[in-house]
């Protein structure tokens, strides 16, 4: 696959929202990237749709999008056969989403069934505010309208932020409030049918990342 960088910046012919068409029209000078302030407004109030990526980066995601789509057959197949290296068992369902074998089918109970890693096309944010995906085997109990998270599976999720992030920052001078959680319901999902959600923390040192990483890198 091509990198970031090797995609020019022509949108393709995608659908697209009014805001991301006004976002498109915008140079990277005039956009202003969100704020830590921002940030914690936005997910407090759940108005995800307001995030946005750089100008540029928007374009070249799109493209990237088309480009994948058309070599994989969708999002969900790149990145389980490219960035997660998870491979489907042969009863998944592709309107459903793939289903792996799993140690533990409650969600975080296992490490080997999540994967944490830097998201590779993050949204437009100020310097020092670092954008993570955990990605995961198992699913979430939704809400079957709009999948949003029902209680027991935001408990879980609460739970493994405080474990993994929180606790960790803790013990390295303080987390205080360096750390937020979303999960983009199924509307604004670009990988479907594969459960994630997104972790924002600022101001973490390197040597920390790599531990929640693994020390995978980001697509270049």
């Amino acid at each position: 696959m091509e990198s970031r960088e090797d995609l020019d910046d022509d949108p393709p012919a995608f659908d697209l929202s009014d805001k991301d068409r006004e976002n498109l029209a915008r140079k990277d000078e005039d956009f202003k990237p969100h704020t830590w302030t921002n940030l914690k407004h936005i997910v407090a109030n759940n108005d995800l749709e307001s995030l946005r990526r750089w100008p540029s980066d928007l374009k070249r995601y799109l493209k990237w999008t088309k480009q994948t789509k058309q070599a994989y057959g969708t999002i969900t197949n790149y990145i389980c056969q490219e960035r997660l290296r998870w491979r489907p068992l042969p009863t998944s369902n592709p309107d459903e989403g793939p289903i792996f074998d799993v140690e533990n089918t409650v969600p975080f109970a296992n490490p080997r069934d999540y994967r944490i890693m830097y998201n590779d096309w993050p949204y437009g944010m100020a310097p020092g505010i670092t954008h993570i995906v955990v990605w995961l085997k198992t699913r979430f109990d939704v809400e079957p309208t709009v999948g949003d998270l029902l209680p027991q599976s935001r408990q879980l999720i609460e739970d493994f932020v405080q474990h993994t992030f929180i606790d960790r920052l803790e013990q390295h001078g303080g987390a205080g409030d360096r750390v937020m959680w979303f999960r983009n319901w199924t509307g604004l999902q670009s990988v479907r049918g594969m459960d994630h959600i997104h972790v924002l923390v600022c101001d973490v040192p390197q040597e920390i990342m790599d531990e929640w990483t693994g020390g995978r890198t980001a697509l270049p």
